[in-house]
């Protein structure tokens, strides 16, 4: 399936919900690195979530197109969520390569998953197909030569970006909801009313 991008990004999460903070540092990437598209690809079965209750994968589609409606060059991707069992991040770019032939694919992440680089499944896959565009996380801090130790394919496959700050975490808007606290300007005032109209995170088991 030809789309016609050369250069497309790719950003990944539950989006449990997608919150401000995503879409900033999602505009920012796709400024200092020139792409024509950012994908958000919300996961269906994140390995290293289990055990955790996520909100239904419909519910999280819906929160996402209501945040990025009018942005052109924001796209949902369905790959991982039509997919069945737990999702590898070297699968889904396979499956994006063959979707977006002849694209350069950026993967979007922040400081902390590149520090975890060496524990997800088959990284030198990962970082053989796509580039890394790292940014920073508050409080974050960085062992690189560890990382490339454990994961040489990632060497010279890297662009650390420079974007805004933004310390909000869904985690703490979910708690937020739970306690009655308002979420008001830490997510698309869509998507605000969208978790109350559906009764979203009210309960312990969404936390």
């Amino acid at each position: 399936m030809a789309s016609g991008v050369t250069r497309l990004g790719i950003i990944g999460g539950t989006f449990d919900p997608v919150h401000l903070g995503h879409l900033i540092i999602a505009e920012e990437f796709w400024y200092r690195l020139g792409l024509e598209r950012v994908l958000f690809l919300p996961t269906s079965s994140p390995p290293h979530k289990v055990g955790r209750a996520i909100s239904p994968v419909a519910d999280r589609l819906a929160m996402l197109r209501l945040a990025i409606e009018g942005n052109p060059h924001f796209a949902v991707s369905l790959v991982d969520v039509e997919r069945s069992g737990p999702t590898y991040t070297a699968d889904t770019l396979a499956i994006l390569a063959g979707q977006h032939p002849g694209a350069q694919l950026f993967f979007l992440i922040g400081l902390d998953s590149l520090r975890d680089l060496p524990t997800w499944h088959e990284p030198g896959r990962i970082v053989r197909q796509a580039r890394l565009a790292v940014a920073g996380r508050p409080g974050v801090t960085l062992d690189l030569p560890a990382v490339l130790a454990q994961v040489p394919e990632a060497a010279d496959r890297i662009d650390f970006v420079d974007v805004p700050q933004i310390d909000i975490s869904a985690s703490a808007i979910r708690r937020r909801v739970r306690n009655g606290a308002p979420i008001t300007y830490q997510v698309p005032p869509a998507v605000e009313a969208y978790i109350s109209a559906r009764g979203l995170y009210r309960t312990l088991g969404q936390v």
